[in-house]
């Protein structure tokens, strides 16, 4: 923060506890303060647009023993006419109290010189968020309302800290096995994480996800607000998208130590079930056993996700339904509408690729009609499985590794949805897509970031890579179709789960080209080596058939 910020501290006639029902002061804070404030936040989401006003919307006062907190919620609008909202917790801080270097700006309150402070980062702040928690009563006047889950016991704070680096959220490390995660963008209807975590720790007792202990929610009449979930934290040793990562390396170094030749590795093909003892020794020999096994276990723990997500004939947000002419209708709109913006993009990024990134981009160019009619040929008539709430944003990253077991995070849906589209029920397999091509991602950065370790051509590489995921998803997908099916989640018959699987595939891996097209167009070559294995694959079932 610069010097001159310090010597001009903007004076209001009115004092703290009543700052905001003095009209002078919110308009000066929505303008003159946030404006210059909120930009520079990691969690604002606004950054590629440009701000035209912000409102304050709504505000609830919340007081500990020695201070008053304002919890303010703003409307940010853009000029290109659309607009997100935030959560902002507030303090007033005298400068003798002072004990943070994050604030938004000095103020002069009456008479009182202080500092006005995000107040996430006052520690009686911190501790008065957890003693509501714990001390949640069902009955209050506020429009605030803390909730304390079925599963939380403590009752003491002793000590808080920030978790890692600040994203789209804020997360607090209570007693060193607490995590409150404080949403910073939020939206006008309950937060898909919150409803999700707490449906399947109170309802499902779904072992394999942080327990759900508490959160805090704004009542209004547009809708309930989630600020804030409470889970435990679980111990782990990172998450799942590290261990494959240093997986597949292994796997990698192996070729030149075990002097592997690749053309000699028995490929399969997509989608082809695999128990373990399935597995060709070849593949064995090179990959080694426990990679198979600890995929065994995440397909598990995936079927087992679906199966609580998909098992409540009460919540309505949770019954099953079927497939019908509405989603159908949703469906095809929305890919249709993705799959011509990543056309654009595409289009215009073109001059930024080489070799076979360009090579595969310009046989996408030629063959969209063919990639296009494969979206619009959903036929919901076909289908006899059913749609479930599903995680929604499923990959490595969002699975922790804790011993040999693995424990499933973050249900707040695609980032680029809309909260009414998170919410929207889905084939399971969706996910199990997500993963797949998550697989995908760690075998070619793993090529990517080692080029100078394995001495393979690249073009030798990439097709180990491609036999290394077939044998993946295989005993992945055995072990998700026996756990699924074995506790009558409708997911379908094969042919109707193979078909999911690749229209789920080729939509996560076209939503994924218009990402690195946009921030590393060198890594485009993944996506679009994912969306030709498949429609290649399509050609060899084919010509199989035929």
């Amino acid at each position: 923060m610069n010097e001159d910020n310090f010597q001009n501290p903007f004076v209001f006639k009115t004092d703290w506890k009543n700052a905001f029902e003095d009209k002078e002061f919110v308009n000066v804070f929505s303008s003159d303060i946030l404006e210059n404030y909120i930009i520079n936040k990691r969690w604002y989401g606004g950054k590629a647009s440009t701000l035209k006003y912000i409102e304050v919307v709504e505000y609830f006062k919340i007081a500990s023993k020695t201070n008053v907190y304002y919890g303010v919620l703003l409307e940010v609008n853009f000029k290109e006419a659309f607009y997100q909202h935030y959560f902002m917790p507030l303090a007033f801080m005298l400068e003798e109290e002072l004990d943070t270097n994050t604030v938004i700006t000095p103020v002069n309150m009456n008479g009182r010189a202080g500092f006005l402070v995000d107040a996430l980062h006052q520690e009686d702040f911190k501790k008065l968020l957890f003693d509501k928690i714990v001390n949640a009563k069902e009955k209050s006047d506020s429009i605030v309302k803390f909730h304390k889950g079925e599963k939380l016991e403590q009752k003491e704070y002793i000590s808080s800290k920030f978790m890692g680096v600040e994203q789209s959220n804020t997360s607090i490390i209570y007693n060193g096995n607490l995590v409150l995660k404080i949403f910073r963008r939020i939206y006008i209807s309950m937060n898909p994480e919150y409803e999700i975590s707490r449906f399947l720790t109170e309802r499902m007792d779904f072992k394999n996800s942080p327990a759900y202990m508490g959160s805090i929610n704004v009542v209004l009449t547009e809708g309930n607000i989630t600020l804030g979930l409470m889970q435990e934290l679980v111990p782990n040793q990172g998450d799942a998208w590290q261990f494959m990562l240093d997986e597949v390396d292994r796997i990698f170094d192996n070729l030149k130590h075990k002097k592997i030749k690749i053309s000699k590795l028995p490929e399969i093909e997509l989608f082809k079930r695999l128990k373990i003892n399935e597995v060709p020794h070849e593949i064995i020999d090179w990959a080694g056993l426990s990679i198979f096994m600890r995929i065994q276990k995440l397909a598990t723990r995936t079927a087992e996700m679906h199966i609580a997500l998909g098992s409540d004939v009460y919540e309505t947000a949770f019954t099953p339904t079927t497939f019908n002419g509405d989603y159908s209708v949703w469906l095809k709109n929305r890919l249709t509408y993705q799959f011509q913006n990543r056309l654009n993009i595409l289009e215009n990024n073109l001059h930024k690729l080489d070799g076979l990134a360009l090579e595969l981009a310009n046989q996408f160019l030629d063959h969209k009609k063919e990639i296009r009619k494969i979206f619009l040929d959903f036929d919901w008539t076909k289908m006899k499985s059913e749609r479930i709430r599903i995680h929604g944003d499923y990959h490595l990253g969002q699975v922790l590794v804790n011993g040999d077991d693995f424990y499933i995070l973050d249900f707040e849906g695609e980032p680029e949805s809309t909260i009414r589209d998170r919410k929207v029920k889905q084939p399971p397999l969706k996910d199990v897509a997500g993963m797949f091509r998550s697989f995908h991602y760690a075998i070619y950065a793993t090529i990517f970031n080692n080029k100078e370790k394995y001495p393979y051509e690249q073009e030798e590489l990439f097709k180990a890579a491609e036999i290394l995921f077939e044998y993946f998803v295989g005993v992945f997908l055995y072990t998700y179709t026996e756990v699924a099916q074995g506790e009558n989640l409708n997911i379908g018959y094969r042919k109707e789960i193979d078909f999911l699987l690749k229209y789920c595939l080729l939509e996560k891996a076209i939503y994924e080209l218009g990402y690195e097209l946009n921030s590393r167009p060198r890594w485009a070559v993944i996506p679009l080596t994912g969306i030709f294995s498949i429609l290649n694959n399509d050609k060899k079932q084919l010509n199989l058939m035929s």
